[in-house]
């Protein structure tokens, strides 16, 4: 009896310290998450890249992201931008078809081939030749091309003489010069939006070189604030108009400060029509488009938009309902007037 007593005793003792010890880890778990959660706070990140500034703002997050951001940047890079010679698509405008392109490229192409169908050819990333030609591209151009170079360069315009097997660039002519700038930030941004979407961050606002993605809210639980300059006075303080935004893309194109003079007073604005092959003023003087998908569609659609100029743009909108647009144009007496779908809506 004696010893079953002892037994017993025993049994309570160790059922006591399982007890104990199973408390301790549930209160030690309680207390590091709640510790992680007293880490947790607001960041700001801000730079150069894709020769432009950005300004990414995320919260409640456990960690400065910056040199992941980094490394995102850098890959993309050496994938799209025809700023650095040994880029895939520099390689690829070398002449060099044997280049196998990355995921990144993949999916740009892919992408800018939907939308150049969708806005019958005027979304077009083929038009690389004549933005070097008239100075806006990273071969300095003549500013001022000639009828004769127009029209020769126009044989190398036309996104349906490219194609993508195996993730490698196929070209008509090896002078095919391919530039997707028109689509490229608002990729990165989507890069950047997928980073902190598979680190559970829930608010966010990423902005590259004017083009922004939102996810949520501020702290204040109110829309991120986004300011609409007005192209007729680029220095007003107040802008245009201030947008509420949340779980939404934006992307802006405009001829109102990328634009060059020549000596005999030539304007040539660094939108592209690959129609005609001219870079002159449309009366669309501004474009915001607004999506709720990728910030990429939003950047090519203000681009196309641009180049068709307000009346197929506004046509474009009618018969796309999902895309929504602020344009800003000139009427037939040449005053400001604005349509907008989207804070109508």
């Amino acid at each position: 009896m004696k010893i079953l007593n002892t037994i017993f005793v025993l049994n309570i003792h160790k059922f006591m310290k399982n007890k104990f010890t199973s408390s301790l880890i549930i209160l030690l778990s309680i207390f590091l998450s709640c510790n992680d959660d007293l880490q947790k706070k607001d960041f700001v990140l801000q730079g150069e890249v894709f020769g432009t500034t950005y300004k990414i703002t995320y919260l409640n997050a456990s960690k400065d992201y910056q040199k992941s951001l980094d490394s995102l940047f850098y890959d993309f890079n050496q994938s799209l931008s025809t700023y650095i010679p040994t880029s895939d698509i520099s390689k690829i405008n070398d002449g060099n078809t044997a280049v196998e392109v990355d995921n990144y490229f993949v999916e740009v192409f892919e992408k800018s081939k939907k939308i150049h169908q969708q806005t019958d050819g005027f979304f077009d990333p083929t038009v690389g030749n004549l933005v070097n030609a008239y100075g806006f591209g990273p071969e300095k151009g003549k500013l001022n091309p000639s009828d004769s170079l127009i029209s020769e360069l126009m044989k190398t315009v036309g996104f349906e003489k490219v194609s993508l097997k195996n993730k490698k660039i196929y070209k008509e002519t090896p002078n095919i010069y391919l530039d997707f700038n028109s689509i490229a930030k608002g990729f990165a941004i989507d890069i950047v939006a997928r980073f902190f979407d598979s680190k559970n961050i829930d608010s966010y606002l990423i902005e590259i070189g004017g083009e922004i993605r939102t996810k949520g809210f501020k702290k204040d639980q109110k829309p991120w604030a986004i300011q609409i300059v007005n192209p007729s006075n680029v220095e007003e303080e107040n802008g245009f108009t201030i947008l509420k935004l949340s779980n939404i893309s934006m992307a802006t194109s405009g001829n109102y400060r990328k634009f060059r003079i020549t000596n005999d007073g030539k304007k040539y604005v660094h939108t592209i029509n690959p129609k005609t092959g001219l870079a002159t003023e449309s009366n669309l003087l501004s474009a915001s488009v607004f999506t709720k998908t990728d910030c990429a569609d939003a950047d090519a659609y203000a681009t196309a938009f641009m180049a068709m100029g307000f009346e197929k743009s506004k046509q474009f909108l009618e018969k796309n309902l999902d895309i929504k647009a602020i344009l800003i144009y000139t009427d037939a007496f040449n005053k400001i007037q604005v349509f907008d779908n989207f804070t109508e809506n």
